[in-house]
C-alpha cells in the first residue's frame, strides 16, 4: 500500500506520500486546489509508479475546501478518508510533532494513514448530495432572514428614513420567498423518489422528530454505511468521554461532541420537546433525573436515545411503535 497525506487550503494542497512505507524516502509537491491541479496530482503519482488503487490518502475536514479533491480521487480508483482534523492534532502530539506547517501537516497526514488505519470515505448518492446542498441553502437563508428581522426591529425602534424601512421590508420578503421556493423544491425531490419519502416517513413517524429534523437525520443516515447505532452517535459526537487517572483525577464526563454541530443543533431542539412526548424518551429522561443525574447529562443521554430510534426504524424498515417495549416477552 501507496500512503498520502494531502493538506487542504483554499487555494493549494500540499501532498507527501510515501511510496517505499514510512521508512522509505517521502516525496512532496503542491498543487492548485482546482481541477487541473487535481489532474497534475494523478500525473505525478502515475510518475512515481504508484497504483492508484492501492492507495490510501487522508484529507482533513477542512469547511468546503476538500470535497471537491476527494471526490475527484475517489473517482480515480484511490482509497479516500476524509478525518477530523482534532484527531490528526492530537496524533501528530503524539509523535512530538510540534511544529504545524502545511507541508509538515501533508507528512502527519500521510503517517496517520499508515499508523491509524482510517475509515474509508464513500461519497453520498447525487440525490442525498442535492438535498443536503438545499438544506444547507436553506439554513444560510434563516440565518441573512433572522439578520434583517433584527434590522428591521432596531429601525422601526428609530428614526430611520422611510428608504431604509422599504429595503429591509424588501429584503425580507425576497429572502422568504426563496426559503419557500427551496422547500418546494426538497419537497418535490422526496416526493418524487419512493425509497427517500418512504425512510422520511419512517423517520418523522417517531414523536417529536418533525419534517426538518427527519430530512437533517435522513441526510446523515444515507450518507455513511453506519452498522450500529452506537456509530451514528459516535459520529455525531453524542458519546461521553471520561477523565480518570490513578486517584486524583476524576473528571465529569463530555460528549466528545468530534462531530457537526449543526446535527447536534438539530437534535437538541427535537430532544427537547421528545422528553415530553415521546414516550421512550420521556421515560428514560425522568429514571435518570431520579438517579441523580443533571438536566443536561439527562439530555445528552435522550438525544442518543433519539439517534438510536433514528437509526432502528430505518434498519428495520418499520415505524416507530410507542408500546415496542410492551410487545417483549
Amino acid at each position: 500500500m501507496y500512503f498520502l497525506g494531502i493538506d487542504v487550503s483554499k487555494a493549494k494542497v500540499d501532498c507527501c506520500v510515501f511510496a517505499e512505507g514510512l521508512n522509505g524516502k517521502k516525496k512532496t509537491k503542491v498543487f492548485a486546489n482546482i481541477d487541473s491541479g487535481f489532474n497534475s496530482l494523478v500525473a505525478w503519482l502515475l510518475k512515481l509508479n504508484l497504483e492508484l488503487k492501492q492507495t490510501i490518502v487522508v484529507l482533513e475536514a477542512t469547511s468546503i475546501y476538500h470535497e471537491s479533491l476527494a471526490y475527484y480521487l475517489y473517482d480515480q480508483g484511490l482509497q479516500v478518508c476524509i478525518v477530523n482534523p482534532a484527531r490528526v492534532r492530537r496524533f501528530a502530539e503524539g509523535l512530538s510533532i510540534l511544529n504545524k506547517t502545511d507541508q509538515i501537516d501533508s507528512e502527519v497526514l500521510a503517517r496517520f494513514a499508515a499508523l491509524a488505519e482510517p475509515d474509508l470515505w464513500q461519497p453520498p448518492s447525487p440525490k442525498i448530495r442535492l438535498i443536503k446542498a438545499l438544506m444547507a441553502r436553506r439554513e444560510v437563508l434563516l440565518t441573512d432572514l433572522q439578520r434583517e428581522l433584527n434590522r428591521q426591529e432596531k429601525a422601526l425602534s428609530t428614526l430611520t428614513p422611510e428608504a431604509v424601512l422599504k429595503s429591509i421590508d424588501s429584503s425580507i420578503t425576497f429572502i422568504r420567498r426563496e426559503i419557500a421556493k427551496l422547500d418546494e423544491e426538497i419537497k418535490d425531490h422526496i416526493d418524487h423518489d419512493p425509497d427517500l419519502k418512504g425512510d422520511l416517513d419512517l423517520l418523522t413517524s417517531i414523536p417529536a422528530v418533525g419534517e426538518r429534523t427527519g430530512l437533517l437525520m435522513l441526510g446523515l443516515l444515507h450518507s455513511h454505511e453506519f452498522q450500529r447505532a452506537s456509530q451514528v452517535a459516535a459520529y455525531v459526537g453524542l458519546v461521553p468521554v471520561q477523565r480518570q487517572s490513578g486517584s486524583s483525577v476524576r473528571g465529569r464526563s463530555t460528549l466528545s461532541k468530534a462531530g457537526s454541530g449543526k446535527v447536534r443543533a438539530g437534535l437538541y431542539m427535537a430532544t427537547v420537546v421528545a422528553i415530553r412526548y415521546n414516550p421512550h424518551i420521556k421515560a428514560m429522561y425522568e429514571r435518570l433525573l431520579q438517579n441523580g443525574k443533571s438536566k443536561m447529562s439527562a439530555i445528552c443521554a435522550a438525544m442518543r436515545k433519539l439517534v438510536h430510534l433514528c437509526f432502528g426504524v430505518l434498519k428495520h424498515q418499520m415505524p416507530y411503535q410507542a408500546d415496542y417495549q410492551a410487545k417483549l416477552p
